[in-house]
């Protein structure tokens, strides 16, 4: 296990190289047994830091520490103030929190009225939405076709970058390859460190142009190293939306529909952007607060949307929908999905967390304005492709849920279905591999990171620095032999 700087591993362990070299028969073994020797030293190591990282509950109650930076109420604490995204799901009325239906809104503009715009036009809008996140408003026609243009000039990837890059040090997580890849873009950058507005912006238009080409080839090369599939790098066409161009390069056909081109480009406008607080966002305002450059900034949000209570919600959905499935006779029977939500709850099925995964948001309480979008949208092409029943068992986990949480927990409390309840059936129906639900989630949310870093580099100019109580005891030194 640990073989490969043995001599250096025992020196952290014990305490110095006298020791390590006294001891002859760690370096005068088999590998075997030496795997052994180090196997049981790690596990000693285990150990002490099980029994150092153990903080009572009590003490973050007795300083009053806000975990999560959440209040009692579950509202978050506040922490800075933005003109990008707003997320309204509740309001106060004497001191206490009312639940009120959902609204997402993009610079004051209604999320929801956007994509019915969109729609309305007939035409792609998730490039306009970046143009608003970026500048503050809606882009006239001759604007807009400046930075669609200006767009599929940045999405061209450095020379070789894929194969010097992507393909090296291959990795199961996508993400991962994402996060370095964008850290590498670095390097290809004359003037990396400059964090003039004029830079950043630059920055951030090439970050969020290459990203989806960056994720394809990463995703590509991951079926060929990991599955033996054929290797394709296809190559974005400047003529062609976000939406169409990830779906050319994701698929080894280069075929989609208009329909199903339509539908992704919604999944990326209601994923653009979710207000300063939610985790990856203000990972991108904490380190952007540091002075960092912009590479550094946006593969740390790329690293937090990675986790599974953040951008990888989506798939515990799928793995929770797929075992209700498995284990239901009739996808109408409202007293057998019950039944098996209430399995879930008891632990007995799914993950054994007791969690109904897709319910229940912590800023929105009536309705998740994303997830009445995807509904709205997606219900055509579910019948289409065979996904109706899928659709309906989904809505009917969304409408059985809160009545029967409340039951089981003996609470009282609204609760709405979240946009990870839909987004996992929408990948499915397009075609789109679980492995890349989560870089399809950073490839749209990448735009509001980018807004934010701006917006907090030009109006916070103050380190993020909160601070932690000390709650350890006092300790002397003891020399080594003496210990």
């Amino acid at each position: 296990m640990f073989i490969v700087f043995p001599e250096l591993f025992l020196w952290l362990c014990f305490g110095g190289k006298e020791n390590v070299m006294d001891n002859n028969k760690f370096m005068n073994m088999s590998e075997d047994n030496a795997s052994e020797i180090y196997d049981k030293v790690f596990e000693n190591c285990l150990e002490a830091a099980e029994n150092t990282n153990k903080i009572p509950a009590s003490a973050f109650e007795n300083y009053r520490v806000k975990r999560g930076l959440r209040e009692q109420d579950g509202t978050g604490v506040m922490a800075g103030v933005t003109k990008i995204g707003n997320v309204h799901g509740y309001y106060v009325y004497e001191g206490e929190k009312v639940a009120d239906n959902g609204k997402l809104e993009y610079r004051g503009f209604d999320m929801s009225k956007l994509i019915e715009g969109y729609t309305a036009e007939n035409r792609y809008g998730f490039e306009e939405v970046v143009y608003l996140l970026l500048f503050g408003r809606l882009p006239n026609a001759d604007e807009l076709n400046d930075f669609n243009e200006l767009l599929a000039h940045y999405r061209k990837l450095p020379p070789r970058f894929s194969e010097d890059i992507l393909m090296k040090a291959p990795s199961r997580s996508i993400m991962n390859k994402m996060a370095t890849g964008v850290l590498a873009l670095y390097s290809y950058d004359e003037n990396p460190d400059d964090t003039s507005l004029e830079n950043m912006l630059r920055q951030s238009i090439e970050i969020i142009a290459k990203l989806p080409v960056i994720a394809a080839h990463s995703y590509a090369y991951y079926r060929t190293h990991y599955y033996g599939r054929s290797l394709n790098f296809h190559r974005p066409h400047d003529d062609l939306s976000s939406s169409q161009n990830f779906l050319r390069m994701l698929r080894s056909t280069k075929q989609y529909t208009e329909e199903e081109a339509r539908l992704l480009d919604i999944c990326m406008i209601i994923q653009a952007e979710h207000g300063g607080g939610n985790n990856s966002s203000f990972t991108c305002r904490v380190l952007s607060s540091s002075g960092t450059d912009t590479y550094s900034a946006i593969a740390g949000a790329i690293g937090s949307l990675k986790g599974p209570l953040h951008g990888g919600a989506n798939i515990k959905v799928q793995e929770m929908f797929d075992t209700i499935k498995e284990n239901i006779n009739d996808v109408y029977d409202d007293e057998e999905v019950k039944m098996l939500l209430t399995k879930i709850l008891k632990r007995e099925l799914g993950d054994g967390k007791g969690l109904i995964y897709g319910m229940g948001h912590a800023v929105y309480t009536l309705s998740d304005p994303r997830a009445q979008m995807l509904k709205k949208y997606a219900r055509d092409l579910a019948e289409k492709k065979g996904y109706g029943d899928d659709m309906h068992l989904l809505e009917s986990i969304e409408r059985l849920t809160p009545d029967l949480f409340n039951s089981f927990k003996g609470t009282n409390k609204p609760m709405c279905a979240n946009v990870d309840l839909y987004s996992g059936l929408v990948y499915r129906m397009l075609g789109i591999p679980v492995e890349m639900y989560t870089p399809l989630f950073a490839i749209s949310r990448v735009a509001g990171w980018c807004a934010h870093r701006i917006e907090e580099f030009q109006t916070s100019k103050k380190i993020i620095r909160p601070a932690y109580k000390f709650i350890s005891h006092k300790n002397e030194y003891t020399p080594l032999d003496q210990r």
